[in-house]
């Protein structure tokens, strides 16, 4: 998993947002919800006012134009995690940022996150989402087996994949293109 997050550059304590008031050290974890597919361009936005922010991301494995591949995506879509002061005065700034649909709140008070979950999201060894796992079912969704349930035994090159099928009550191991499987619900 990597991380996107702004660090201070004085041995790594935590940098407060400008503006924030001194007195007040207490900071705390809030969730930022950010436009479609903007996350990044949320981040960026607030990295340059000065917050600190994570935008955990995980490595997840897709089929682009019939190929595995393998991409760096947001763990939590459409979401920011910022650290913020409740007596910060730039908390009306959020709203304006670039990519920013609001703050998440629950009865009109902002959604404030346990350090630990934070923690826990900062986390790099967190394994890669791989598309299909040895022994999972799955479905064949074109072609002359259509419709037909096995199980996923492993990958035969990038755009191929062993499935185990049971046709006339025998196994029978063939090789499918990767975009015509699916996780069985």
């Amino acid at each position: 998993m990597i991380i996107d997050t702004l660090s201070d550059m004085h041995g790594g304590t935590s940098q407060r947002p400008e503006g924030s008031d001194p007195a007040s050290p207490e900071c705390f974890w809030y969730v930022v919800q950010t436009k479609p597919r903007q996350e990044s361009r949320a981040l960026e936005n607030l990295k340059r006012q000065g917050f600190r922010c994570v935008l955990p991301r995980v490595r997840v494995e897709r089929i682009r134009r019939g190929l595995r591949v393998w991409n760096e995506e947001p763990l939590f879509s459409r979401y920011v995690f910022i650290e913020l002061s409740e007596a910060d005065s730039k908390w009306s700034v959020l709203r304006s940022t670039r990519g920013v649909t609001r703050v998440v709140q629950f009865g009109g008070v902002p959604a404030r996150l346990p350090d630990a979950w934070v923690a826990e999201f900062m986390r790099e060894d967190r394994p890669p989402v791989a598309l299909f796992e040895p022994g999972e079912r799955v479905v064949i969704t074109g072609g002359p087996f259509g419709g037909l349930e096995g199980i996923y035994q492993l990958a035969d090159g990038e755009a191929r994949a062993y499935v185990l099928l049971e046709i006339l009550s025998r196994p029978c191991t063939g090789s499918f293109a990767v975009e015509r499987l699916k996780r069985v619900a």
